[in-house]
């Protein structure tokens, strides 16, 4: 089942891509140095652009958080090293909440 969230956004990034989006928008993944993992997915040009709520967080021990945000022109996240699945996933559910603040 963890799985599950890298396919939604696989098909999520195919279904932006239409010649011209990708070329300048995009999906990142990287690491951090706490350690964890960061996420930016660019909102402008799609459905999601307008779309923002403030940081939201969940810190549960020093390695098990997430921290997630949209500014409506950016999904932004960052959490530990084994929330990766987590973060991806609390994106589908707000790109398939129309754009609402995940849990709103």
């Amino acid at each position: 089942m963890a799985d599950e969230p890298f396919g939604f956004l696989q098909r999520w990034y195919a279904t932006q891509c239409n010649d011209e989006w990708e070329h300048t928008y995009g999906v990142k993944i990287d690491t951090l140095d706490n350690p964890g993992w960061s996420i930016s997915v660019d909102l402008v040009g799609t459905d999601l652009e307008g779309y923002a709520f403030g940081w939201q967080s969940l810190d549960r021990t020093e390695y098990d958080w997430i921290h997630i945000r949209s500014d409506g022109r950016l999904f932004q996240g960052a959490c530990g090293p084994l929330n990766l699945a987590e973060m991806v996933a609390e994106f589908e559910r707000f790109a398939t909440s129309s754009g609402k603040p995940p849990g709103g």
